[in-house]
């Protein structure tokens, strides 16, 4: 008896250790590098674009997420909206000690508009839906929606040495609720609140420094993103 007790306690600890490490430490705060860019096929109304995501749950070395992500991209000729049909490979991994990883294939949707309110107000909306093949689930969709805002602070337009202000907010919406064995998500994902200042090196290059606060349906946690963006 005291033999079986034994193997359960231990058991127990066991299991609840596992959940320990695998939790996501909000007070630690995290860091994304980023690269985007973007080009149009001259005299064309084609294009590509896409982007480059190292995410760690610290500043480095603890992995979060390595994104790849590609589309080709179509701009009417009688509408300020740029259409885009892409692939993401995303690795997900645990935070702290957990190591696990998790493979997941994306193809997405999305258009993307410009508005501006006077002289110095930019904004851009974007509509991304998403087809997910996650490893080990069943296969998911998601809706986003994303109000981006940058404000130059020392010249009166987005141009050259320009410094701005960029915010923007992020609010992700899943499809599927069943992703298999029995286990279901909400239907909200998880919401990103940006704050940052630009740069603007030329007409094809800018630089962003700023803070993420990510929230989803467990946990919310800060981000340091360090972000370039060429276009070209």
């Amino acid at each position: 008896m005291k033999k079986r007790l034994f193997l359960v306690v231990i058991s127990i600890s066991f299991f609840l250790s596992k959940n320990v490490n695998a939790q996501v430490n909000e007070d630690l705060i995290g860091a994304w590098y980023m690269y985007f860019f973007n080009t149009t096929f001259k005299d064309s109304q084609w294009g590509v674009q896409g982007d480059i995501q190292y995410r760690n749950w610290n500043a480095a070395g603890d992995l979060e997420q390595l994104l790849l992500r590609g589309g080709i991209t179509y701009k009417p000729t009688n509408a300020d909206v740029k259409l885009t049909l892409g692939y993401g490979n995303v690795t997900s991994e645990g935070a702290g000690s957990d190591n696990s990883t998790t493979r997941e294939s994306r193809i997405y949707q999305e258009a993307l508009f410009p508005v501006q309110f006077g002289k110095r107000i930019y904004t851009n909306h974007r509509f991304r839906f998403e087809q997910r093949f996650v490893e080990n689930q069943d296969f998911r969709t998601r809706f986003r929606y994303n109000i981006f805002l940058n404000i130059p602070l020392n010249k009166a337009a987005m141009e050259k040495n320009a410094i701005y202000l960029a915010l923007y907010n992020e609010l992700f919406i899943n499809g599927q609720r069943n992703i298999g064995d029995d286990n279901n998500v909400e239907i909200f994902d998880r919401n990103r609140f940006y704050t940052a200042l630009g740069y603007i090196l030329n007409d094809g290059l800018k630089v962003q420094l700023g803070v993420m606060n990510q929230t989803t349906d467990n946990w919310s946690k800060k981000q340091v993103q360090v972000s370039v963006h060429q276009n070209f």
